[in-house]
């Protein structure tokens, strides 16, 4: 029961302090795609978490002739927690590691966005790891509100 309170709250104040849809959480960013990019990457690693790659989509767009406003993708993770989840649910392992998109929208609004860990629970039918998902609810939302905050 506590771990599904736990999982609700989190989920409740996710909703009121981004932008929550079935399967992706957004946060709104008051600085650039680069900077919102460079802030998550130095939060995450001063965090001990593993940044695998990090994808300059518009670069690459750029590179081939075509246009794309700004949008980066950081993969990264914590094999501990991931290998939990993957022990639960094997299928899991397609959404891991983790990943955080930054882009600019058509309104030159930037945006941090990861998967819903709920949605991730629900795809993957997981089961008996709420208290993994609860806590990766937890890091993802903390990691993305203070990279956004001013």
């Amino acid at each position: 029961m506590k771990k599904l309170v736990s999982i609700g709250i989190i989920m409740f104040s996710v909703s009121f302090s981004g932008a929550a849809s079935e399967g992706l959480v957004k946060y709104e960013s008051h600085y650039s795609v680069k900077e919102t990019a460079d802030r998550f990457e130095r939060i995450a690693k001063s965090k001990g978490l593993t940044l695998f790659l990090r994808v300059d989509h518009q670069k690459n767009a750029n590179a081939v002739g075509l246009e794309l406003r700004p949008t980066e993708v950081i993969i990264f993770g914590n094999p501990k927690v991931g290998t939990l989840l993957m022990q639960c649910a094997q299928d899991v392992a397609i959404d891991l590691p983790q990943k955080i998109l930054v882009s600019e929208d058509a309104n030159n609004k930037v945006w941090l966005s990861y998967n819903n860990p709920s949605y991730l629970m629900k795809r993957h039918d997981i089961k008996g790891c709420n208290e993994v998902i609860s806590k990766v609810s937890g890091i993802l939302s903390n990691l993305a509100k203070v990279t956004v905050a001013k």
